[in-house]
């Protein structure tokens, strides 16, 4: 389960370390938002320390990846403690005045708050006319204890103690249907099992950013085969799906490269771009590329054919008009990929077919599988109307045997995301 944990400016925030603690001893993989103010009161080292990850607190921290709506995307629960009334208000407004507040608004997941406060600050009308907003809103609330308060003070207010609010968290968690992985033993009563995979250090990674510091080269479009001097032999394919590719990575946390044959399209913040035109050219770029990569994906659509000559000149009509070309195969360029890896490196290939009355989408698919030899090779049906361009898609992964290993459908980014759900899976057995 990914837990996205936010602390705000109260002193009680030192009992909220016990709470990272206690989730991360459970399996889970939590991420820590401290607020400014908090800092004050436990410093960013220990958050970074306890989670594995880092605590970022600004909205404009590492810009590239997105973040501040990345962590509230990707997260199954929110949990903010302590939460204090100043927060409280900001949250019932609305306001995305930090990074917190962002992941807030961008998260439809469950948000549990474990208000603490001077007695006085929880029972002012506007602390309380706030919670019931934020109740009517679907928050989940986990009532202040009675107790000493800071000082001399004794009240309602007190944050609830550590394991009373893993145990609050973890009955939201039940109650709204969170769905938590299904690879290792879960440590909520009556749930499926939690994720726990890990990496070389021990941490926990269960889907943050699953390719955090992972190399990924992408090739995205069409190439272009020169006829003349102004003809070229070319396809449909627009780099829609490659450059979705390379944006759900980044957002995964890779380093992307993208190699773009005739794209018209802009790429984000932080990811490199290296254009090629030809068959050629894509070949020369990818195995470049790929030396430096874990991650090759070869989601250009590659001519197969090109002319044996090409004229210095533009060709002209002569006679009855009819023109004979020679053709000859291009460089397959992801076999060549595949033959030339290098250990612990994931290649997938994409195949773009359409049936015949040879064989089907799913056969001419899967004998491309066991043909290239890539570790997933995603299979779409394509034609004059679907597949190509901004329109949604929807692909079968097959491993390098031709069965299927999964299936991902709807927006050019959504099926990106179904890619690497699997890229992650065979990076962690690596």
């Amino acid at each position: 389960m990914r837990v996205l944990l936010g602390v705000t400016g109260g002193i009680a925030a030192y009992k909220v370390a016990l709470v990272l603690r206690r989730l991360t001893e459970d399996g889970h993989a939590v991420r820590v938002i401290p607020t400014a103010a908090s800092l004050n009161f436990v410093g960013r080292s220990t958050w970074e320390a306890l989670s594995g990850a880092s605590a970022p607190t600004e909205t404009f921290e590492d810009v590239p990846s997105v973040q501040h709506v990345r962590l509230g995307q990707r997260a199954d629960i929110v949990l903010v403690a302590p939460a204090t009334a100043d927060f409280l208000a900001s949250m019932a407004r609305g306001e995305a005045r930090d990074l917190l507040g962002n992941a807030l608004l961008a998260t439809s997941a469950p948000v549990v708050v474990a208000p603490a406060m001077h007695t006085e600050m929880w029972l002012n009308a506007a602390t309380q006319a706030n919670v019931t907003t934020l109740r009517e809103r679907g928050v989940h609330v986990i009532e202040p204890a009675v107790g000493r308060l800071t000082g001399a003070d004794s009240g309602p207010g007190r944050l609830p103690d550590p394991e009373d609010i893993v145990s609050g968290l973890y009955a939201v968690a039940k109650a709204t249907g969170v769905v938590p992985r299904d690879d290792a033993a879960s440590s909520i009563p009556g749930t499926a099992p939690l994720s726990t995979a890990r990496d070389d250090e021990g941490q926990d990674d269960a889907g943050w950013g699953d390719l955090e510091g992972v190399r990924l080269v992408v090739s995205a479009g069409g190439t272009r085969e020169p006829l003349d001097a102004v003809r070229f032999l070319g396809n449909r394919s627009s780099g829609h799906q490659g450059f979705a590719i390379a944006e759900a990575a980044r957002e995964r946390g890779a380093d992307v490269t993208v190699v773009a044959a005739h794209v018209a399209l802009p790429l984000g913040e932080g990811i490199r771009r290296v254009e090629v035109s030809s068959t050629a050219d894509l070949g020369a770029a990818m195995r470049e590329e790929a030396e430096r990569a874990d991650v090759v994906v070869m989601a250009a659509a590659v001519a197969d054919f090109r002319p044996r000559e090409v004229a210095d000149h533009k060709i002209k009509k002569s006679g009855d008009g009819v023109l004979a070309l020679e053709l000859v195969p291009t460089e397959d360029v992801l076999a060549g990929l595949v033959q030339g890896r290098r250990d612990g490196q994931v290649i997938v290939g994409f195949a773009a077919e359409t049936g015949d009355a040879g064989a089907s989408v799913a056969e001419h698919g899967a004998a491309k599988a066991r043909r290239k030899g890539a570790d997933l090779m995603c299979v779409n049906e394509v034609g004059e109307a679907k597949g190509f361009g901004d329109r949604p898609n929807a692909v079968v992964m097959l491993d390098s045997d031709g069965h299927v290993v999964g299936e991902a459908a709807g927006t050019k980014l959504a099926v990106a995301h179904g890619v690497l759900d699997q890229v992650a899976r065979l990076l962690h057995q690596v």
